[in-house]
C-alpha cells in the first residue's frame, strides 16, 4: 500500500483549518511538510501562525518547514519552493489550500476584495503548482490537491457572491487542465467537502453556534490522505470528501461531526444529488 512516509509535501495556507489538518494527516503519516502561509503573529480572530502549526506538525510525527509568505507573489512562492527541495531534495505532492471568500453580491464586493480573491485563490493556485510542477515532475508518484468544488453550472451558486464563485471556480479549472496537460505524469485532482466544516471562516461568517451542523476539518484530511495515496492514473476528479472515504470503506461518519445526530448543512456548489 502507498505510504506518505518520507513524503515532502507544499501546503499553502495551512496555519489553521482544513490546511492544518491535512498537514497533521499527513504528518502523522511521517511526511515532511513545508507551509507557506502569512501568519507569524497571533490574530485576534483567527488561530494559528505558520510557528504554532509547525509545532503541531513535529508533535504529530512529522517534520515542518514554517515559511512566511504569500501565494499572491510569484518571487515569494518561488523562494518558498527552492527552500523546501534545499531542504528535503524536491517535492512530491502540492496541496492548493489557501484561499479567500467574500459572500457578496456584485454592488456589495469592493474591486479590492474581488482582486483579492482572484490573485489568492486562482491565480496563487496557478503559481504554486507551476513553481513545484519541475520538481513534481521528477518525483515518483506525484500529486496535486486543488481545494477546490466540482465544476457546477447551476445558476444558482453565481447568484449572490458571484466574485467568490469565479475565483473558486478558478481553482477548479486548475485541475481540469493541469490534469490532461500532465495526464500519466502529475496527478491533479480537487477536494471539496459534502457538508460545511467547522473552521474560523465558518465561525466568523455564521457564527460558532453553526459549528452544530458543521464537520470538523478531520473528514477532509482522512480524504486528503486517501486521495494521496492513490496512484498517479487517480487524476482529473472533482472529489467530495464522504465519497472518497466511502470508496475506502468508511460507513460511520458520526465520528467526524461536531455534534453527532444534528442535522448536517450541504456544503456550497452542490446539488441535492450528492446526498
Amino acid at each position: 500500500m502507498a505510504t506518505l512516509k518520507g513524503r515532502v509535501m507544499f501546503i499553502t495556507g495551512a496555519s489553521r483549518g482544513i490546511g492544518l489538518a491535512i498537514a497533521l494527516r499527513a504528518a502523522r503519516a511521517g511526511a515532511r511538510i513545508a507551509l507557506l502561509a502569512k501568519t507569524v503573529e497571533p490574530h485576534p480572530k483567527l488561530p494559528g501562525t505558520i510557528h504554532s502549526a509547525a509545532a503541531e506538525i513535529e508533535a504529530a510525527g512529522g517534520e515542518a518547514l514554517p515559511i512566511q509568505g504569500d501565494v499572491r507573489f510569484e518571487d515569494q512562492v518561488q523562494a518558498a519552493v527552492e527552500q523546501a527541495v534545499e531542504r528535503w531534495g524536491g517535492i512530491d505532492i502540492c496541496v492548493n489550500n489557501a484561499s479567500a471568500i467574500s459572500m457578496t453580491g456584485t454592488l456589495e464586493t469592493p474591486v479590492k476584495m474581488y482582486d483579492l480573491m482572484h490573485q489568492i485563490n486562482l491565480r496563487g493556485t496557478w503559481i504554486t503548482s507551476r513553481a513545484c510542477l519541475p520538481h513534481l515532475l521528477r518525483a515518483e508518484r506525484p500529486h496535486i490537491l486543488n481545494l477546490g468544488p466540482p465544476l457546477n453550472m447551476n445558476p444558482k451558486w453565481f447568484a449572490g457572491s458571484c466574485a467568490y464563485t469565479m475565483a473558486k471556480y478558478g481553482m477548479s479549472m486548475c485541475t481540469l487542465g493541469m490534469a490532461e496537460e500532465f495526464r500519466g505524469r502529475v496527478a491533479v485532482n480537487s477536494l471539496w467537502p459534502q457538508t460545511t466544516i467547522a473552521t474560523a471562516a465558518i465561525w466568523n461568517r455564521r457564527g460558532k453556534d453553526f459549528t452544530q451542523h458543521c464537520r470538523k476539518p478531520d473528514i477532509m484530511a482522512d480524504a486528503a490522505h486517501a486521495i494521496l495515496t492513490r496512484p498517479v492514473s487517480y487524476s482529473g476528479n472533482f472529489c467530495i470528501d464522504e465519497a472518497v472515504l466511502r470508496e475506502e470503506g468508511v460507513e460511520d461518519f458520526d465520528a467526524y461531526a461536531c455534534v453527532p445526530g444534528a442535522p448536517l448543512q450541504l456544503d456550497l456548489f452542490l446539488d441535492d444529488w450528492v446526498r
